[in-house]
């Protein structure tokens, strides 16, 4: 009996998969980018409110919390509701946010405001909101969908730290992020009504009756396990451990790093390109890498990118001229992209894709664990003892670590090993 095609089915015409994926790049870029790009607001905010650099660096710190603690609660909703709700939900929180932290001056406010309840807004328009429908439009070509969704984020550190740094020399700190919300919500609200469609042709940008496409509901090796379960297992651990030490060295970039280069005798605007260029050339280099992750072996894909990524933090600490900056950060950029999108590719390659929402969430608080704890160290390191080597070594030191335990993650050449962390 012949079935009719989907509309959206792959059948060598356009597939609608990648009007979501772009739409989820382009929130992905303001979201990441305004909770990674911080850095341009942080002394400005700090000056004009009289706040300590500890005391502004720990209200970003538990926002950080309360946005990877959001990710979670996010995951569940959009099994639940759909993405198209949360979406729109993590917009009105994060606009009602932001309206209330630029009108106010007290510790307080700014903390439940710009600290907590905007980092909860981000968190529901964050990448673990977007990952799920992602993973069920696409099935031959995940790997290649999701780091174009790492590349939302690259391009968030590239756009929005310039973007930031300029609108503050001509605008106070409470317009630019007035202006922040605008775009965002001018952009989220037509994507969620108009892109974004949870409901993906049956064994996703597979043509139909191939190979790929019949096997695209084979069962993941975990797929029987519970959240709770797969939580309990190596892989999981392994993933949220590589997540904690991303988390914690791009949240330590985009906080501190600017700080630390005007520290350094760095200007403002070398400063803020040297960042900008980061993301920039992870641009491209997440194209090339987005084609390979489908090819080659993620995990190890994952170990280059957190081994190359330490030394970078190192090389940081160590510049003393604008090219030399420029040099560390091209390179940098290069494997800046594609840890998040590897570790929610691996997720769902070993536990299914119904569960990768809920498990990238918990795995992805981590990272946010991490992210808090680089800003508030980063903050209290220097004040301490006057030096960003605290902060900044530490961060080589995990990414190091992350690299030597990626590879030892599930593979085409690895069974995934279901037991206690040190069993696998």
């Amino acid at each position: 009996m012949h079935t009719p095609s989907h509309p959206s089915t792959p059948t060598g015409g356009w597939y609608f998969g990648w009007n979501i994926v772009a739409a989820a790049t382009l929130l992905t870029l303001l979201t990441v980018g305004m909770r990674l790009g911080i850095g341009p607001l942080f002394l400005p905010m700090a000056d004009d409110l009289g706040f300590s650099r500890s005391l502004l660096a720990g209200i970003i710190a538990i926002g950080m919390l309360c946005y990877g603690l959001a990710m979670p609660v996010a995951g569940w909703l959009v099994a639940r509701v759909g993405t198209r709700h949360v979406l729109l939900l993590g917009t009105a929180i994060l606009v009602l946010s932001t309206l209330w932290a630029v009108n106010t001056r007290s510790a307080q406010g700014i903390f439940w405001s710009f600290g907590v309840c905007m980092s909860v807004g981000a968190g529901f328009t964050s990448p673990v909101a977007l990952t799920p429908v992602i993973s069920r439009w696409f099935q031959r070509r995940r790997g290649m969908a999701l780091f174009f969704l790492s590349t939302g984020s690259m391009a968030g550190i590239a756009v929005m730290t310039p973007a930031l740094g300029w609108a503050l020399q001509h605008f106070r700190w409470q317009h630019t992020l007035l202006g922040f919300a605008a775009v965002f919500t001018l952009i989220t609200v037509p994507a969620a009504l108009c892109v974004v469609r949870d409901t993906a042709p049956e064994g996703g940008d597979a043509p139909l009756g191939t190979a790929t496409g019949s096997t695209a509901a084979r069962p993941a090796p975990g797929a029987e396990l519970s959240v709770l379960q797969a939580m309990r297992t190596a892989p999981f651990l392994k993933v949220t451990l590589g997540l904690f030490a991303c988390g914690f060295s791009m949240n330590l970039m985009g906080t501190h790093c600017m700080p630390m280069l005007l520290d350094h005798g760095f200007d403002a605007t070398t400063s803020a390109l040297g960042i900008g260029l980061i993301g920039l050339v992870a641009i491209p280099s997440t194209m090339v890498l987005g084609r390979l992750a489908d090819r080659v072996e993620r995990r190890k894909m994952l170990s280059v990118i957190y081994g190359v990524r330490g030394l970078g933090f190192l090389g940081l600490m160590l510049v003393g001229s604008a090219w030399q900056l420029y040099g560390v950060a091209a390179v940098g950029g290069v494997v800046w992209a594609g840890s998040i999108a590897l570790s929610s590719a691996i997720l769902a390659d070993v536990y299914g894709v119904k569960k990768v929402g809920m498990l990238y969430g918990w795995a992805y608080l981590g990272h946010q664990v991490g992210a808090m704890i680089s800003a508030w160290l980063g903050g209290w390191g220097f004040e301490q003892h006057g030096t960003h080597w605290l902060a900044f070594g530490t961060a080589a030191a995990l990414l190091v670590l992350a690299a030597g335990v990626a590879l030892r993650l599930p593979g085409r050449d690895r069974p995934a090993v279901f037991g206690p962390a040190q069993a696998a």
